[in-house]
């Protein structure tokens, strides 16, 4: 019993120190709830919009081509081509990244960059949709335009983001809540509930992010996708400015690491740069 006791007295005090326990749980979480929604909502939309093509992630397009060589259909190639269409996304956004200045605020091009890319799968799912047939040229450029936002995104997370937990992808996010909650449930302290609050708040957001892309779908088609923008470009705007109107480069970084946003590795590389 003593033992908990001290474990609890422990994370309160590690918790009173940190920087970041001085900010509103919106304060800190805001963008990645943000990007979260957003992910949950255009996945959704594209999936529907684009007769089962996947813009998150290639873990989906790849089964969705297993099961069409055995079952047989269209656009069996367009979820294959996702696979290279990704990849080459994170090479050249990952030597980006590594030649860029320290100087420059790293978050927000990439995340002006999503922008962009969501801007021009918009425009081609209006002036190519509605879509009839699942392996069109016009169904690969479009969904390729998608999946090379959120490849930009997936790099982000593994590099610049590294702090921050998936915002596309659910599965692992599922799994953190699932041992939150028991590290809750079995030791009851701050930074246990810190850390349940933020999972269950991801995956309840992509859940909602899913079910309003879906509605919003039925009655405005592929123009849902609209509106799910504008917190990404949000996002980048914030990130930039904060980082323009902080004193230093050791503010703005220090800054995106008490915000849940920098992996530290990334953080201690710009501060020696």
């Amino acid at each position: 019993m003593a033992n908990v006791d001290k474990s609890k007295d422990e994370s309160d005090e590690a918790r009173s120190n940190d920087p970041s326990s001085n900010l509103t749980f919106w304060q800190r979480y805001q963008i990645p709830v943000m990007l979260t929604t957003v992910g949950g909502a255009i996945d959704t939309i594209g999936f529907i919009g684009l007769l089962g093509f996947f813009t998150n992630h290639v873990t989906g397009n790849l089964v969705m081509a297993g099961g069409g060589l055995v079952k047989g259909g269209d656009g069996l190639w367009v979820k294959l081509g996702a696979l290279p269409v990704f990849l080459i996304t994170v090479i050249i956004i990952k030597r980006v990244i590594n030649i860029m200045s320290a100087n420059k605020p790293i978050l927000s091009n990439l995340l002006f960059a999503e922008v962009a890319f969501l801007l021009a799968f918009l425009a081609s799912a209006i002036y190519f949709g509605p879509f009839e047939q699942a392996g069109t040229l016009e169904v690969a450029f479009t969904g390729f335009l998608g999946l090379t936002a959120f490849a930009i995104r997936n790099t982000a997370g593994k590099t610049v983001m590294g702090k921050m937990k998936p915002t596309l992808l659910m599965t692992g996010n599922t799994t953190q809540l699932g041992i939150d909650l028991s590290d809750y449930i079995f030791d009851r302290n701050n930074c246990n509930m810190d850390s349940l609050r933020h999972s269950f708040t991801l995956v309840f957001s992509f859940t909602m992010g899913a079910f309003v892309g879906a509605v919003l779908y039925i009655y405005i088609g592929l123009w849902a996708i609209a509106p799910f923008i504008l917190p990404v470009l949000y996002a980048a705007i914030k990130t930039m400015l904060l980082c323009y109107s902080l004193i230093t480069k050791r503010d703005c970084y220090l800054w995106f690491a008490t915000s849940n946003l920098l992996s530290s590795k990334t953080m201690s590389w710009h501060l020696q740069n």
